[in-house]
């Protein structure tokens, strides 16, 4: 009985004191508060924490995917006598490895500068065929960058300018293999300018020079004084800020680069992403809530108001240069940034934007899950765990005075290829972030273990406590039983 009775008082002081203690520490958030800082101390770039190293050299493959549009009808096109019919040919695909290198530590150690060198290594496995071989028909693209420059030189130069490319055998559609027109071909065009121009580049390639090639420089914040600024572009080629497009809010350097983000994002942030071949920052909003490899994540993805037209947000009012001739919603002109050259960017397929666009072409058809450009991120951590970078490169076609190729055309905005960027947490890392976020939902929930395990202690005290006073009664009452046996059994 004292046995039991000793059992069931240390049970329950013990349950109560834990459980005291355990929703103290829940209500002041002590162990959660803990670890949040711990975790803000190690998300850092700087030397020696545990992301340094996978910053400078990232681990998981990165896989770029070019889908090409191919011409089917030129001639008719050209003439007026239908709209453009395309078909995509792809995916092309290619091995991305992004080192960053020249890294060093800047202003008393509070940045980081570093160059992100980019190699492409074809992976004929991944794609549909053999670039090398594979023909696609497309807009000259040389020739269309010519005239455009032309637009003012008046109607006898620009004719003179028009017979010359005439005589060379110049049409406003080429055909080449998707290697040249990816990495490049000596153009016959850019070749009799280069007579006259030294400075012309006579090769001409979307992707010409881009193979070990970096953007410039960056310097970033290492996120050391403040957890939110991890990551985040403080300059890029030694300027805060570009100075492309019309207002300064415009020009604005906006957010990191894509590779990382600060770590205890919530649904409601706007993250913002800064990317050179657009030449801005581009914002994103959650969507959805996801999990991959047992890893939850965020969706973070853009929203249809981040390439609308200035009438319908505000604040794209500074990406149109000329107030004249702004586009509609879901396509940028960032002829600024590409040497003149007409270049439009949009989504894939013009995904998210004004229907006139798609509907110009015959082959185009926009899908939300094929032509997204999203992030999936691991809240806690901030760290990618899947991303695609999904961009189109169009081709602003218009009639031009004294270039009768251009007679019938009507402000066609011309699909050239679609590209997918695509990134996958890989095993490896995966298992570490799961091991991390184990530690860290156990820590944080410690005042809830002592929560749970004070009331099964309190409870096992109840228990004993009936049984004790259960085995009491019985006791009483067997005694009590007794005496009366034994009174009768003397007679009494």
């Amino acid at each position: 009985m004292r046995k039991g009775s000793c059992c069931m008082f240390t049970s329950g002081v013990i349950g109560a004191v834990l459980l005291i203690m355990g929703t103290g520490l829940f209500v002041s958030g002590l162990f959660q508060t803990l670890i949040h800082n711990k975790l803000k101390g190690e998300i850092t770039l700087t030397e020696g924490s545990k992301i340094f190293a996978t910053w400078k050299n990232p681990p998981p493959p990165v896989y770029m995917e070019f889908f090409i549009f191919n011409v089917t009808n030129p001639d008719q096109f050209l003439k007026g006598e239908a709209k453009p019919h395309v078909t995509t040919m792809g995916p092309y695909t290619y091995r991305e490895f992004r080192p960053k290198h020249n890294v060093s530590f800047v202003h008393n150690g509070t940045k980081v500068a570093a160059y992100t060198k980019k190699i492409f290594v074809f992976e004929p496995e991944k794609s549909v065929g053999d670039p090398n071989v594979d023909l696609v028909t497309t807009v000259n693209i040389p020739a269309v960058a010519v005239i455009n420059r032309l637009k003012g030189a008046g109607f006898w130069v620009a004719s003179g300018i028009s017979m010359y490319m005439g005589s060379i055998g110049t049409t406003m559609f080429m055909t080449h293999t998707v290697q040249e027109l990816l990495w490049g071909f000596k153009d016959p065009l850019l070749t009799r300018l280069k007579t006259i121009k030294p400075e012309t580049d006579e090769y001409f390639g979307l992707m010409l020079h881009k193979n070990s090639s970096d953007d410039g420089e960056f310097v970033y914040h290492t996120g050391e004084q403040n957890y939110l600024d991890f990551g985040r572009i403080y300059t890029w080629k030694g300027e805060k800020m570009v100075s492309f497009w019309k207002t300064n809010q415009s020009n604005m350097i906006n957010g990191t680069d894509g590779s990382s983000f600060h770590p205890f994002l919530t649904k409601e942030e706007r993250l913002n992403v800064f990317t050179p071949d657009l030449c801005r920052s581009i914002h994103m909003r959650f969507e959805k809530e996801v999990e991959l490899k047992g890893i939850p994540a965020y969706r973070f993805t853009p929203p249809r108001d981040t390439l609308a037209s200035g009438k319908n947000n505000p604040e794209n009012e500074g990406f149109c240069v000329t107030p004249k001739k702004c586009l509609d919603d879901g396509v940028l002109d960032v002829s600024v940034c590409r040497k003149g050259a007409p270049v439009v960017v949009s989504f894939p397929h013009f995904h998210l934007g004004d229907e006139k666009y798609a509907q110009a072409i015959d082959g185009i058809s926009p899908v939300h899950e094929h032509h997204q450009t999203f992030l999936d991120l691991n809240p806690t951590m901030g760290v990618p765990v899947r991303a695609m970078k999904r961009a189109q490169f169009n081709i602003h076609l218009e009639r031009v005075s004294g270039f009768p190729l251009t007679r019938n055309l009507n402000n066609t905005i011309f699909p050239i290829l679609f590209l997918n960027e695509s990134v996958v947490i890989d095993d490896a890392s995966a298992a570490r972030i799961q091991k991390l976020l184990l530690i860290v939902t156990l820590v944080s929930r410690f005042p809830l273990i002592l929560v749970a395990m004070g009331v099964i202690l309190l409870l096992v005290s109840i228990i004993l406590a009936i049984r004790f006073y259960q085995n009491k009664s019985a006791v009483r009452y067997g005694l009590h039983s007794l005496h009366r046996h034994s009174c009768a059994a003397v007679g009494l």
